[in-house]
């Protein structure tokens, strides 16, 4: 039996997103993420302003009038969730931690997704594979993805997204829509970025990702249709000046006291920050994989819409 409350969160997450889907996401999905080819249809007379390379010229020449072959795309799609439980996502300086967006997120996408018809499958990790939840449609199965997202309790706390890749590519063989939401902090933690600058160690932050995730990413990209969705909270871009603060590592417990008070520091902080966001911006260049970067603090709606239509066009550009 699932806890009332537990119920009431995902209902209220159910209602919130659904709207955003139904008056806004729904159309823009499907014109984001394009079949796996196109079906043969029927055959009709032509009208001003078809394609000319869509004329049956052998039924055109029986029926001495041109007529023109209609294809429907072959719409159903699979949609992999790949979401990050890693113990940084449960930090939230605001009204939202970084999982719970992930959750809303997560349900925007799985209920477009299914008013398109496509199947909906997710993969829970931190520095392992702690669920897969395979793919399927209707709505009781993306309430179960949202419950998961948000009351799962992981083994771990540690991140491996090369371990998650892997893994989906041994369980979905077919190209499947690929979302990975996460941090994408592994060993860029900001707790870990305060300890290498307490010890005054200069570590370039985003090179671990770099290192272990660039390929994994690549090849995942090749075979599925990959969107990294990065999900951050304020106090992980600049910190405050509170004086004297303790601060733990979400993933491996270690402890450092930190003067936020120090204005050096604090523009030291923000600027290998922002020195690591760039880093991870471009990894995902190269890898050609499409982002998103959400925060905690603002709409995530905005983004979203801004994404779709992005694709959209590109796609359509590329037709």
């Amino acid at each position: 039996m699932i806890p009332k409350e537990m119920l009431k969160k995902i209902r209220q997450i159910e209602l919130r997103t659904k709207r955003l889907v139904t008056e806004t996401l729904a159309g823009q999905y499907h014109s984001a993420f394009k079949g796996q080819g196109l079906h043969f249809e029927e055959v009709r007379e032509y009208f001003p302003g078809d394609e000319i390379r869509s004329i049956d010229w052998n039924v055109t020449a029986r029926m001495n009038q041109p007529f023109v072959k209609v294809y429907s795309e072959e719409r159903e799609l699979t949609l992999m969730l790949l979401v990050d439980l890693s113990g940084s996502g449960f930090f939230g300086s605001v009204e939202h931690t970084k999982r719970e967006i992930a959750a809303e997120l997560a349900s925007v996408l799985a209920f477009s997704a299914i008013r398109n018809n496509d199947k909906v499958g997710l993969i829970l990790f931190t520095d392992k594979v702690e669920k897969f939840v395979p793919p399927r449609k209707g709505r009781f199965h993306v309430l179960r993805v949202i419950r998961e997202i948000l009351f799962f309790e992981p083994q771990n706390r540690g991140t491996d997204l090369n371990g998650a890749l892997e893994f989906l590519g041994r369980v979905v063989p077919r190209k499947a829509i690929t979302v990975c939401v996460s941090d994408f902090l592994g060993q860029t933690n900001p707790t870990r970025q305060m300890m290498d600058m307490h010890l005054r160690r200069h570590v370039v932050l985003s090179e671990t990702l770099a290192q272990t995730s660039a390929t994994a990413l690549r090849q995942a990209n090749r075979r599925h249709d990959v969107v990294a969705v990065q999900i951050t909270d304020p106090r992980e871009l600049k910190l405050p000046n509170v004086g004297w603060v303790v601060l733990q590592d979400a993933e491996t417990g270690q402890i450092v006291e930190i003067n936020t008070g120090d204005q050096r520091r604090r523009e030291a902080y923000a600027k290998r920050q922002a020195d690591a966001q760039e880093e991870l911006l471009k990894l995902f260049r190269v890898s050609g994989i499409d982002s998103i970067q959400l925060r905690t603090d603002e709409p995530y709606a905005m983004a979203l819409e801004y994404f779709f239509e992005m694709r959209s066009k590109r796609r359509h550009l590329a037709a």
